[in-house]
């Protein structure tokens, strides 16, 4: 936190929220009043106020902080003024207590709790097999030594025996938690208290259930019953890892009278009671013990800072800015593109008209693609539901198909129609691209840096269009350290100083102009002839017409091997990790010399997501497409492979496709009223941190809930096969590359035998050979350059709107809670959309439906460009997308 005097020095004069004064001084109250302690993640945190409850701040007239519900605080806070606004709208206003509690004992009336219990099956499902065999022998000194120091002191006991869960995350606890309910405390529970409390309940009462156990199981027994309340022993926590120590009140066991006492299946019992139970001061201390039946997190504060830049200060309206404006969409086929089509169909139906540019495939116009993709594709289903079979009505009105293709002249467009949209469209998104990331020379840089300089263009000969490209966070490289919203012309990770990016992309082309006069040389044409006769397959022996077609084959496949080759290594030598992030950067290069008034000073913006993955509310809660980064991983986390590379403290940086969207939808209405930065970085590594030792956690957990439902032998092993982050050297000693050199040795033994015999082998070989290949793949992004991207230039805009609006429009990734994301939303999303494709196998069936459309033909280029190679493109980060959208 950066001291107050030091912003006074420099000329800035905040105004203190008088809703966070109310919650710092609430918290002091509750310590004043009695001996509840809090936990240290939790140290601002008010006890029994739900994340909602704490998001409802009210904003004062004056104020000068952005009270956005965050974590931590993130990030320096330098000279400049500070952006005004409030907490996020849209927060629930739920009471941090009852009024008029009603406590209820849970042993006795509905479960017959023991203390070790609970604690054993924490402990024998920690996440490595050494913490595992370490907490499972102090939990057995414990049960020995457990009736002396009950004898003793049952609070002192208590504290001492919790003390074996040090060390476990509070992620690992609280799905633990649920699963001991759920599997074991659940169907011990006892009919007649359950009736007698929900009787209670009908009376209108507000029970508060309150148990020895700790907080992780009672909440899902609360949330069970229907209970809002509860009072549990909790563990105090520092960066998410329980510390070993019981905050205070500590709930003992009951003693033998006790339980003969409270046998009963009423488990009412006074304040007074638990007063002197606890050991409090008084009814007051005994409330501030009270915490919710639901996942609290701590808020993050993270002002917003102006620093030299322009301050707008005229108000900022999504609905006015882009109200009957025509915006062309490239790249609707993609991931990204169909969630912010269906979005803002949704959001903002004020806009005029939205051209999406798609291109021809061979048997398939665009307009039938775009039909076939609003008929198939989940991410309409809400539009589906709101307009039924008016939506064709709808989207005749709306859209415009446009047919074209990005990476040619005019975007492969029809002159007429060109000069058209020049003149009538107010802002382009492109969001198309091909992000493998080592394609094929040639790809790469039509679709990724070719296409940018026809786009750039295109808005050259309009007199009022912008362009808002999509690009990536990742075109920083190999490098560590924070990575601003900066625009850095012929940057290359390496510092090379003579570099210009523009004759590098020219030297590219002349690469591949050299590779294809070499691939019909007499010399490959002898190299691939003498391969094409010496394989060990149907060729074998070929001669003529048939020889003539294999070698035919070979070449293509030689002359795109040698070009991927080439560009990987190419871009490794400049300091990127991949031909993608190398020819994005390329394209920035190219923007980034026509937005200076010396280029022009055309209007165009440059967007850079991170790890785009699966949607929070948007179009719907938990949807995903292709095969991308996470979902290759995690599925891989989801088997017998346990240890990945990685380096746990760095920062793994994910955000929700809904998010970008509304980064995107915000950042175009900017640049139509012209009050844009020309670089937004949408990622969560600074505003909420989830480092990869988190990461990898948290995906074991995910794979561990949906295994623990199922049955079988395979399903209890892998229960217990909990990933884990390794060195790269123990990675390279234990893993997957000293299996299969063991794999290696021993087919060299078995060699004399039949083949049939070694094909189990030859098949293991293969499967540890794409492990290898996967995670040297993604090295640069879960071991390598620990990279932090600061994102604030978008949360200056989503800050600049009404409340009603930011609730619509809003951009907010700091309220991320990352164990629901994970858990509840991410990795089922994965199972359900991504990991049959990974199997080979079809996604679940949908009903069909069909689109009625009034007749509508596509605009139409007299000529349209289409590729050879297959149309869809498995993607390396932002999902699946279209080669050419």
């Amino acid at each position: 936190m950066i001291p107050l005097r030091w912003l006074n020095k420099l000329g800035v004069r905040p105004t203190i929220n008088l809703n966070l004064l109310v919650l710092i001084l609430e918290n002091v109250s509750n310590l004043e009043e009695g001996s509840a302690g809090t936990s240290t993640d939790a140290a601002k945190t008010p006890a029994g106020v739900p994340p909602a409850t704490r998001a409802a701040s009210m904003r004062t007239p004056n104020s000068n902080f952005s009270d956005r519900s965050s974590r931590s605080s993130s990030g320096p806070i330098s000279s400049g003024s500070v952006s005004s606004g409030s907490v996020p709208s849209g927060a629930m206003t739920v009471r941090s207590r009852p009024v008029s509690p009603v406590y209820w004992r849970v042993e006795g009336s509905l479960l017959e709790l023991t203390t070790v219990r609970p604690i054993a099956f924490f402990t024998w499902n920690s996440q490595t097999f050494i913490a595992r065999a370490a907490r499972r022998s102090l939990v057995l000194l414990m049960a020995l030594l457990r009736p002396f120091l009950y004898a003793a002191n049952r609070v002192a006991a208590t504290r001492i025996v919790h003390a074996v869960l040090r060390g476990i995350t509070r992620d690992r606890l609280d799905l633990l938690g649920e699963e001991e309910f759920e599997y074991k405390l659940k169907p011990l529970l006892k009919e007649d208290g359950v009736r007698q409390l929900k009787a209670l309940q009908a009376t209108g009462a507000e029970v508060v259930l309150v148990s020895q156990g700790l907080e992780h199981v009672m909440r899902p027994l609360a949330r069970h019953l229907g209970v809002r309340w509860i009072i549990a022993n909790r563990l105090d926590f520092r960066g998410g890892v329980a510390t070993g120590r019981l905050l205070s009140p500590v709930i003992r066991p009951r003693g033998l009278f006790a339980r003969i006492r409270e046998a009963g299946p009423d488990g009412q019992q006074s304040p007074a009671r638990w007063v002197r139970a606890l050991g409090l001061r008084g009814p007051k201390a005994l409330a501030s013990a009270i915490i919710p039946a639901v996942r609290v997190e701590s808020p993050r504060v993270r002002p917003i800072v102006y620093f030299d830049e322009e301050r707008h200060s005229a108000p900022f309206s999504v609905r006015k800015a882009l109200g009957g404006k025509r915006v062309m969409l490239i790249g609707v086929t993609g991931f990204i593109g169909k969630v912010w089509l269906a979005n803002t169909l949704m959001d903002l139906p004020e806009i005029g008209k939205l051209y999406l540019l798609i291109r021809r495939q061979k048997s398939s116009p665009a307009q039938k693609r775009f039909e076939k993709m609003i008929e198939g594709s989940p991410v309409f289903d809400s539009l589906f539901e709101k307009y039924g079979d008016q939506l064709g009505v709808l989207l005749a009105e709306k859209i415009e198909v446009v047919e074209g293709d990005v990476s040619q002249p005019d975007l492969g467009m029809d002159p007429d129609i060109a000069a058209r949209l020049r003149n009538e469209a107010d802002l382009i998104i492109n969001s198309s691209g091909l992000t493998d990331f080592n394609p094929d020379l040639r790809d790469a840089l039509a679709v990724n840096v070719d296409s940018t300089y026809h786009l750039i263009e295109f808005i050259r000969g309009s007199d009022h269009a912008a362009l808002l490209h999509l690009s990536t966070c990742y075109v920083a490289g190999q490098r560590d350290g924070r990575v601003g919203e900066r625009l850095r012309p012929n940057y290359t990770p390496s510092g090379l100083a003579d570099f210009d990016a523009e004759k590098e992309w020219y030297r590219l082309h002349d690469l591949v102009e050299l590779a294809e006069a070499r691939a019909e040389s007499s010399e490959v044409t002898e190299e691939l002839t003498k391969q094409a006769l010496e394989k060990e397959h149907a060729a074998k022996g070929l001669s003529g017409q048939a020889l003539e077609n294999q070698v035919r084959k070979n070449r293509v496949r030689w002359l795109k091997n040698y070009l991927t080759e080439e560009a990987t290594r190419r871009a490794q030598e400049l300091g990127w990790p991949n031909t993608y992030t190398f020819t994005k950067s390329l394209a920035e290069t190219l923007i980034a010399k026509n937005i200076t008034a010396d280029g022009g000073g055309l209007p165009i913006a440059i967007v850079r997501p991170a790890i785009v993955e699966t949607s929070v509310t948007k179009p719907f809660r938990g949807w995903n497409e292709g095969i991308n980064t996470s979902a290759s991983l995690s599925y891989l986390l989801g088997t017998a492979f346990r240890q990945l590379p990685s380096n746990e403290r760095k920062r793994l940086d994910i955000i929700p496709v809904d998010a970008v969207c509304a980064g995107m939808t915000l950042i175009g209405a900017a640049l139509v009223e012209r009050r844009h930065d020309p670089v937004y970085q949408l990622a969560t590594s600074v505003t909420n941190p989830c480092d990869m030792g988190r990461s990898i956690e948290l995906t074991s957990l995910g794979h561990r809930r949906h295994y623990r439902a199922q049955e079988g032998l395979e399903y209890w092993l892998r229960l217990r096969m909990d990933a884990i982050s390794v060195s790269k050297e123990r990675y390279n000693r234990m893993s997957a590359p000293a299996q299969k050199m063991i794999i290696k040795s021993i087919q060299r033994a078995m060699s004399p035998l039949p083949s049939a015999m070694k094909k189990p082998l030859a098949k293991t070989e293969r499967n540890l050979e794409r492990v290898e290949k996967l995670v040297g793949l993604f090295e640069p992004f879960i071991l390598l350059n620990e990279h932090d991207f600061v994102a604030d230039n978008v949360e200056k805009l989503s800050q600049a709107l009404s409340p009603e609006e930011r609730e619509v429009f809003g951009y907010d990734t700091a309220g991320l809670d990352w164990w629901e994301y994970w858990i509840d939303i991410h990795i089922p999303a994965l199972r359900r959309w991504t990991y049959p494709l990974i199997e080979g196998r079809p996604l679940e069936a949908r009903a069909p439906r069909l689109l009625h459309m009034p007749q509508v033909s596509a605009m139409r280029p007299a000529t349209t460009t289409t590729t050879d190679d297959g149309d869809a493109m498995k993607t390396g980060t932002n999902g699946a997308t279209w080669q050419y959208s």
